[in-house]
């Protein structure tokens, strides 16, 4: 059971019962979001629930406390090291939003995986609150919980993308000073005084509205640019605080929306995982997309949901949530990475031959 929703509605033990009864044999598996998807449409303060039944795959779910930031790479290799076998096949990974380095946390999870075994999932949201965050297997913890499930046999097919959109303004800047995912300096300046210059008329709704101005880094080998949403601000530290690492060395620059190129992305990433999977029809398909691209995309937000059905066709079950990080390979076969504002989309099926 995929079970997805506002933290509140999440914490009901009674909205939970009512899950379990219906499914006693189920694992259940989710987290709280920034917004739910169920088929095309996007919805608050709500849960969606997608039971999930397979032919020839079974399941295994394993979840563990992350007690803060420097534990994630750590929490990720433990959580790897439990779902291990010779027939795993894929991993969804789900954590909590805030207290966790998703970039550690998925180094460490891939560390131990054997080649040929992807990672897809997202970080947990709470809304434009970033407040309270959850994720779980079975009902959701008081601490700052990481799920991950283990899909087991040789008939499944996957296909994954994660795209974003977004466009580049103002110069590149090097990182002259960070650890981890907190940023102090952007050539030798305070990166917060510079991001609010930027900002302008913004900056005094931080942190929310970082995640209409997000950062684009690059690392000095030229690699392809990861993008990073800020999570929280330290204005007496002069710091930020983002979902991923922001190392010292890469180079930065800030972006902005664009609204026709945030569609195309959700169009690209829904082609290019419906063609991972193969001559196999996908039958589920989980859209994880980032909370910065729904506030920029607001009443029209359905449009990206809408342009990933157009792709897949009538046939696929479309669930997922919007998140404040997704999980996943840029393409099949790249490394698995945390990603900001990007469209993440995992499409499932089976098949009836060897």
């Amino acid at each position: 059971m995929l079970v997805f929703g506002a933290t509140p509605r999440l914490r009901s033990a009674e909205l939970l019962d009512d899950i379990r009864a219906a499914y006693p044999e189920a694992v259940i598996v989710g987290c709280s979001t920034a917004g739910e998807i169920e088929d095309v449409a996007v919805h608050d303060d709500s849960l969606a629930v997608t039971a999930v039944a397979f032919d020839h795959t079974h399941v295994r779910g394993s979840q563990l406390p992350c007690p803060d930031r420097a534990a994630s790479r750590q929490v990720g290799r433990m959580l790897g090291e439990l779902l291990l076998a010779d027939d795993l096949a894929h991993v969804l990974l789900f954590s909590a939003g805030l207290q966790v380095n998703g970039s550690d946390l998925v180094r460490g999870l891939s560390s131990v995986l054997p080649d040929g075994v992807a990672v897809t999932g997202g970080l947990a949201g709470d809304g434009q609150r970033f407040e309270d965050t959850c994720a779980f297997i079975g009902e959701p913890q008081e601490d700052q919980t990481v799920a991950a499930i283990g899909l087991y046999g040789r008939k499944l097919r996957v296909g994954y993308a994660s795209l974003g959109g977004w466009d580049p303004f103002g110069p590149e800047r090097l990182i002259t000073r960070s650890e981890g995912n907190v940023l102090h300096e952007l050539d030798g300046r305070s990166a917060l005084g510079l991001y609010k210059r930027y900002l302008g008329e913004y900056a005094a709704e931080l942190p929310a509205s970082a995640l209409l101005f997000p950062l684009s880094l690059r690392t000095p080998d030229g690699g392809r640019g990861i993008v990073r949403t800020i999570l929280s601000i330290d204005d007496d530290a002069e710091t930020m605080t983002f979902a991923g690492d922001v190392p010292e060395g890469s180079y930065a620059r800030f972006m902005k929306a664009n609204f026709e190129r945030l569609i195309d992305g959700a169009t690209d990433a829904a082609r290019t995982s419906a063609t991972a999977v193969g001559s196999e029809r996908a039958e589920l398909a989980l859209l994880i997309s980032c909370v910065g691209r729904r506030m920029v995309l607001k009443q029209r937000v359905e449009e990206e949901i809408e342009s990933v059905r157009e792709v897949l066709g009538p046939e696929p079950v479309l669930t997922g949530f919007y998140s404040y990080g997704e999980i996943s390979p840029f393409t099949p076969n790249a490394r698995c990475e945390l990603h900001n504002q990007t469209m993440t989309i995992t499409t499932l099926a089976e098949t009836d031959g060897a």
